[in-house]
């Protein structure tokens, strides 16, 4: 009885929207996305070919290794290499295959390289951290070294570089500056938000348990070789994607030097910076990495003409670097992405917390 009293006069709930908001974090990656397909259409060939197609084809290699490196915790070296297969492919299935569209060849090119990784991640199934990264480190040396003694990987030129192809999909040429940058910011947003995704399934979760605690996760059930060779081929896969697009959307002519280890490190570089375990970090160590440079490069011009020449400009961009390798390790492993997180929690909070 008095649960009926009780239910007859409690007022039924009005006006108010059962929906679940959408998270703050959506809302920036909706508003990025839309800037970046804004971008397109008010910047000029400078912006295009020096800062926004490189910044996206980075920030997508840096979050290939991402998703090995943060969020399954699989050390590798082998960056350079596994985005010279990817552009190695797509050139040759285009070349040979010219009934293929463009957006297939990509597809196949990154599933070749995907491949690839899972024979180079094989032994993680045995051995891990330094001894891992070595194994990997060995596809950094053997692949390039693979293009440049068969000559059939790049249609036997005498250089061994590959030329983009006529990059045209449904009747659009896309060669133009406008059109690769198209091209690379829609294929960059949507393997964005299919990794997103990911990372939020199941498979996500399972990775991010081997990364924290490998043993614990396998007594928990999680099948830990196959998620280990899944995130070698995934990562391997959307690296494959960034090297056919750094191939032919932005460089034009590349041979396999174009993919050395110094190549590894700079994606190494843009998560470590950016911050590991996140997919905005990827964004945000590409854009430090691409900008500072040129940053640098202005203050040098501006206040220091004629005291400082290109190779001290250069040497003095490698200690920066390194120096900031060090305090993120140290002091702030996750990244730029960790301080401004900081930075707007303490915004919300002030003037309650110092």
């Amino acid at each position: 009885m008095s649960l009926a009293i009780t239910a007859a006069a409690t007022p039924p709930l009005q006006g108010i929207s059962l929906r679940r908001p959408l998270p703050g974090t959506l809302l920036v990656a909706a508003a990025f996305a839309l800037l970046l397909l804004g971008a397109g259409l008010v910047v000029d060939d400078y912006w295009y070919n020096a800062i926004l197609i490189p910044f996206l084809i980075m920030s997508l290699a840096g979050l290939g290794l991402n998703l090995l490196t943060g969020y399954a915790g699989q050390a590798s070296l082998g960056t350079g290499a596994f985005m010279a297969v990817g552009a190695y492919a797509t050139y040759n299935l285009l070349l040979r295959l010219p009934e293929l569209s463009l957006p297939a060849s990509l597809l196949l090119g990154g599933i070749i390289a995907g491949a690839t990784g899972v024979i180079f991640g094989l032994p993680s199934l045995r051995i891990r951290g330094f001894y891992l990264t070595a194994s990997t480190l060995a596809a950094q040396f053997l692949i390039p070294w693979i293009f440049n003694q068969y000559g059939w990987f790049s249609n036997n030129t005498t250089s061994g570089a590959i030329s983009a192809p006529k990059l045209q999909f449904l009747g659009l040429d896309l060669s133009s500056p406008q059109g690769r940058y198209y091209l690379t910011v829609v294929t960059v947003l949507l393997l964005t938000a299919a990794s997103w995704k990911l990372m939020k399934s199941q498979t996500g979760r399972n990775w991010m348990a081997i990364r924290d605690m490998e043993t614990a996760a396998a007594v928990a059930g999680i099948p830990v070789a196959a998620n280990k060779l899944w995130a070698f081929a995934i990562s391997s896969f959307i690296i494959g994607i960034s090297g056919a697009l750094w191939a032919f959307a932005y460089l034009g002519t590349v041979d396999s030097r174009s993919f050395d280890l110094d190549r590894s490190f700079t994606v190494l570089f843009i998560i470590i910076i950016g911050g590991m375990g996140s997919i905005g970090g990827a964004f945000i160590g590409s854009a430090f990495v691409i900008l500072f440079p040129i940053l640098l490069s202005n203050i040098s011009g501006t206040f220091f003409a004629g005291l400082i020449d290109a190779g001290q400009l250069e040497n003095i961009q490698k200690i920066l670097f390194g120096l900031l390798i060090v305090y993120f390790l140290i002091k702030e492993p996750r990244g730029l992405l960790a301080l401004f997180t900081t930075f707007k929690n303490r915004l919300h909070s002030w003037p309650l917390k110092p």
